[in-house]
């Protein structure tokens, strides 16, 4: 890559490598800093929020709040919301070039005198200027400014944003100021419905599909639930609720969903199952002991069988036995 660059001579801005090179802050935020630091005196001590600085640039809606939310996040700006003395409330952003700590922020915001305010510049070289009749006696300059009623409390911070309401003391220009960095706000816990509350709900609100007039919405669903519920516990199906939600609509029409289907409800809810106590398993009998091994006369090898009752023989000469008993031929009958 090649690179020509010239150092300006005028109409600059210094910017430190911390921020260009900040990994953390996008395109927007950068500028948006950058711009606010390389405003000329005159202009930056005028009480303008950071929203009015960043729409000259054509920051606005999603685009200034991510930029403002990473300054603060990388702790580059600051933000303090307070009621003053006539009721009214204010919010001061402090914009720094350098990352500031809270207390940080706070002294600097204070004018002390170890703040390290990153806009503060040394006094104007040269003499005073022509002084008119009757003025106060010189005092060191401190960069304050007279702004027509009704002042703000501090004007010492960079970037001043007041936003007054006659009726509300709640600000309209700027939103509510962002959580500290790091804390995570607690999720309030949800409560889960029972699933016999659910799919009664859903039974309820599937009605409009099989009869106009009983069209119900989601509150009057839910208030229905618990009584559609009580079926379901009592053994009664889904489409078996439906259909006697459904069936035997007044030839007139229903009137009212809400209160014909709470009637049918309570008035048709079937009787309880019994609860049937199951009957124990039968005992199985001991099984007999197993005898031991006996030897079988039998013809062959010598060999041992385990009898089941009285037997003498084995299953197999047994068997043998009575196969030979059926092979023995017949006699002849003569006349």
């Amino acid at each position: 890559m090649l690179r020509h660059a010239i150092a300006p001579v005028r109409r600059y801005t210094k910017a430190s490598h911390d921020v260009v090179r900040n990994s953390r802050l996008n395109s927007d935020a950068k500028v948006l800093l950058l711009y606010v630091q390389g405003l000329p005196e005159s202009e930056a001590a005028a009480p303008k929020p950071l929203s009015e600085h960043a729409a000259r640039l054509g920051l606005k809606g999603r685009a200034y709040q991510k930029a403002k939310q990473l300054l603060a996040d990388c702790g580059y700006l600051h933000e303090w919301r307070e009621q003053g003395a006539r009721g009214r409330w204010v919010t001061e952003q402090l914009l720094a070039n350098v990352t500031l700590t809270r207390d940080e922020a706070s002294r600097a915001r204070e004018g002390g005198a170890d703040a390290g305010v990153p806009s503060e510049r040394p006094p104007t070289v040269g003499g005073p200027g022509e002084r008119t009749v009757g003025d106060s006696p010189r005092t060191e300059d401190s960069g304050e400014k007279d702004f027509p009623h009704p002042p703000p409390q501090d004007r010492r911070a960079p970037v001043a944003d007041e936003a007054a309401e006659a009726e509300e003391p709640e600000p309209e220009a700027e939103p509510e100021p962002e959580a500290e960095p790091g804390s995570v706000p607690a999720p309030a816990p949800v409560p889960v419905p029972a699933p016999e509350l659910a799919e009664a709900e859903g039974v309820l609100l599937s009605l409009r599909h099989a009869h106009r007039d009983l069209l119900l919405g989601v509150r009057e669903a839910r208030s229905l639930a618990d009584a559609a519920a009580e079926w379901l516990r009592r053994g009664v199906s889904a489409p078996d609720l439906r259909r006697a939600l459904t069936t035997g609509l007044p030839a007139d029409g229903v009137r009212s969903a809400v209160g014909f289907l709470r009637h049918r409800l309570i008035q048709k809810l079937p009787a309880a199952r019994r609860q049937v106590t199951p009957t124990p398993p039968p005992e199985r009998a001991a099984a007999p002991a197993r005898r031991s091994l006996v030897t079988c006369p039998g013809p062959g090898d010598e060999h041992v069988f385990r009898p089941r009752n009285d037997e003498t023989h084995c299953l197999r000469c047994r068997t043998a036995a009575a196969f030979e008993a059926t092979l023995q031929p017949l006699g002849w009958v003569e006349a």
